[in-house]
């Protein structure tokens, strides 16, 4: 764990080394809060909650998420720094899992920083903080699956921008899975345990059972076990491209 912590350091001092992380930031909360006070209609719904505002999260984290995602790899590889990366005598599962951990809790700050709506829907009216409470922690996990995504696709190549595409597409298609649009295509051919499979793997399906209020075991162990699956990956891709050198 040692290890972890010295990678983690190391990569989550870089995001505040540049102007990126301070970019992403002012980006992340001016859209959160254009799409929950405008585009959302929150004042016009009359409603003191922040279901808009959770609403608006996955397809928000769709662009945002790949585009801290892509550069985690994909950079190190086109400056060459990777090799001077994995010859440090720390495991390669440590470093691929410091380097995801600081960019996780990196966007977790993001996240924090939108307490102020927090607190402007308490002061407007009574809402449930429980569930405000549990879709928080729903969100951070969700953007966890994202990050995850996009790090085993950016280790992938050394091109930033092919990262980012192939990382929102893979995870849209995560996203949208459960979605009626998907389902109806397999729903007039399709076994029913087919259909539950296509809409357990959906982003929306697990995020939207959290954000009611429920935080079941189950939607947790699906956003971790879906982290643990694509960081498995990432060791794996990185380890094979360093026999291939």
């Amino acid at each position: 764990m040692n290890q972890v912590w010295t990678i983690f350091r190391r990569e989550f001092a870089t995001y505040f080394a540049t102007p990126l992380a301070y970019v992403f930031i002012v980006i992340f909360l001016f859209a959160m809060g254009a799409f929950t006070f405008y585009i959302g209609n929150f004042y016009a719904n009359g409603v003191a909650d922040l279901t808009v505002f959770f609403g608006y999260h996955p397809w928000l984290y769709l662009f945002l998420v790949p585009a801290i995602a892509m550069r985690l790899w994909a950079e190190e590889r086109r400056t060459g720094t990777i090799e001077l990366l994995l010859t440090l005598p720390i495991p390669l599962w440590a470093t691929v899992v410091g380097k995801f951990l600081a960019a996780w809790a990196f966007i977790g700050i993001a996240l924090l920083l939108t307490f102020p709506i927090w607190l402007t829907v308490n002061f407007l009216g009574s809402p449930d903080n429980g569930v405000i409470f549990a879709s928080y922690i729903g969100s951070f996990l969700m953007a966890g699956g994202y990050l995850a995504i996009g790090a085993a696709i950016s280790a992938m190549t050394s091109n930033q921008v092919i990262a980012f595409v192939v990382s929102v597409v893979v995870c849209f298609l995560f996203t949208v899975s459960g979605a009626p649009l998907v389902l109806d295509f397999f729903r007039d051919w399709a076994p029913l345990f087919l259909l539950n499979t296509v809409a357990s793997f959906s982003f929306l399906t697990h995020f939207s059972a959290i954000t009611a209020g429920v935080i079941d075991l189950r939607d947790v162990i699906y956003f971790f076990s879906l982290i643990a699956l694509f960081l498995c990956v990432n060791i794996v891709v990185i380890d094979l491209k360093r026999v291939t050198r």
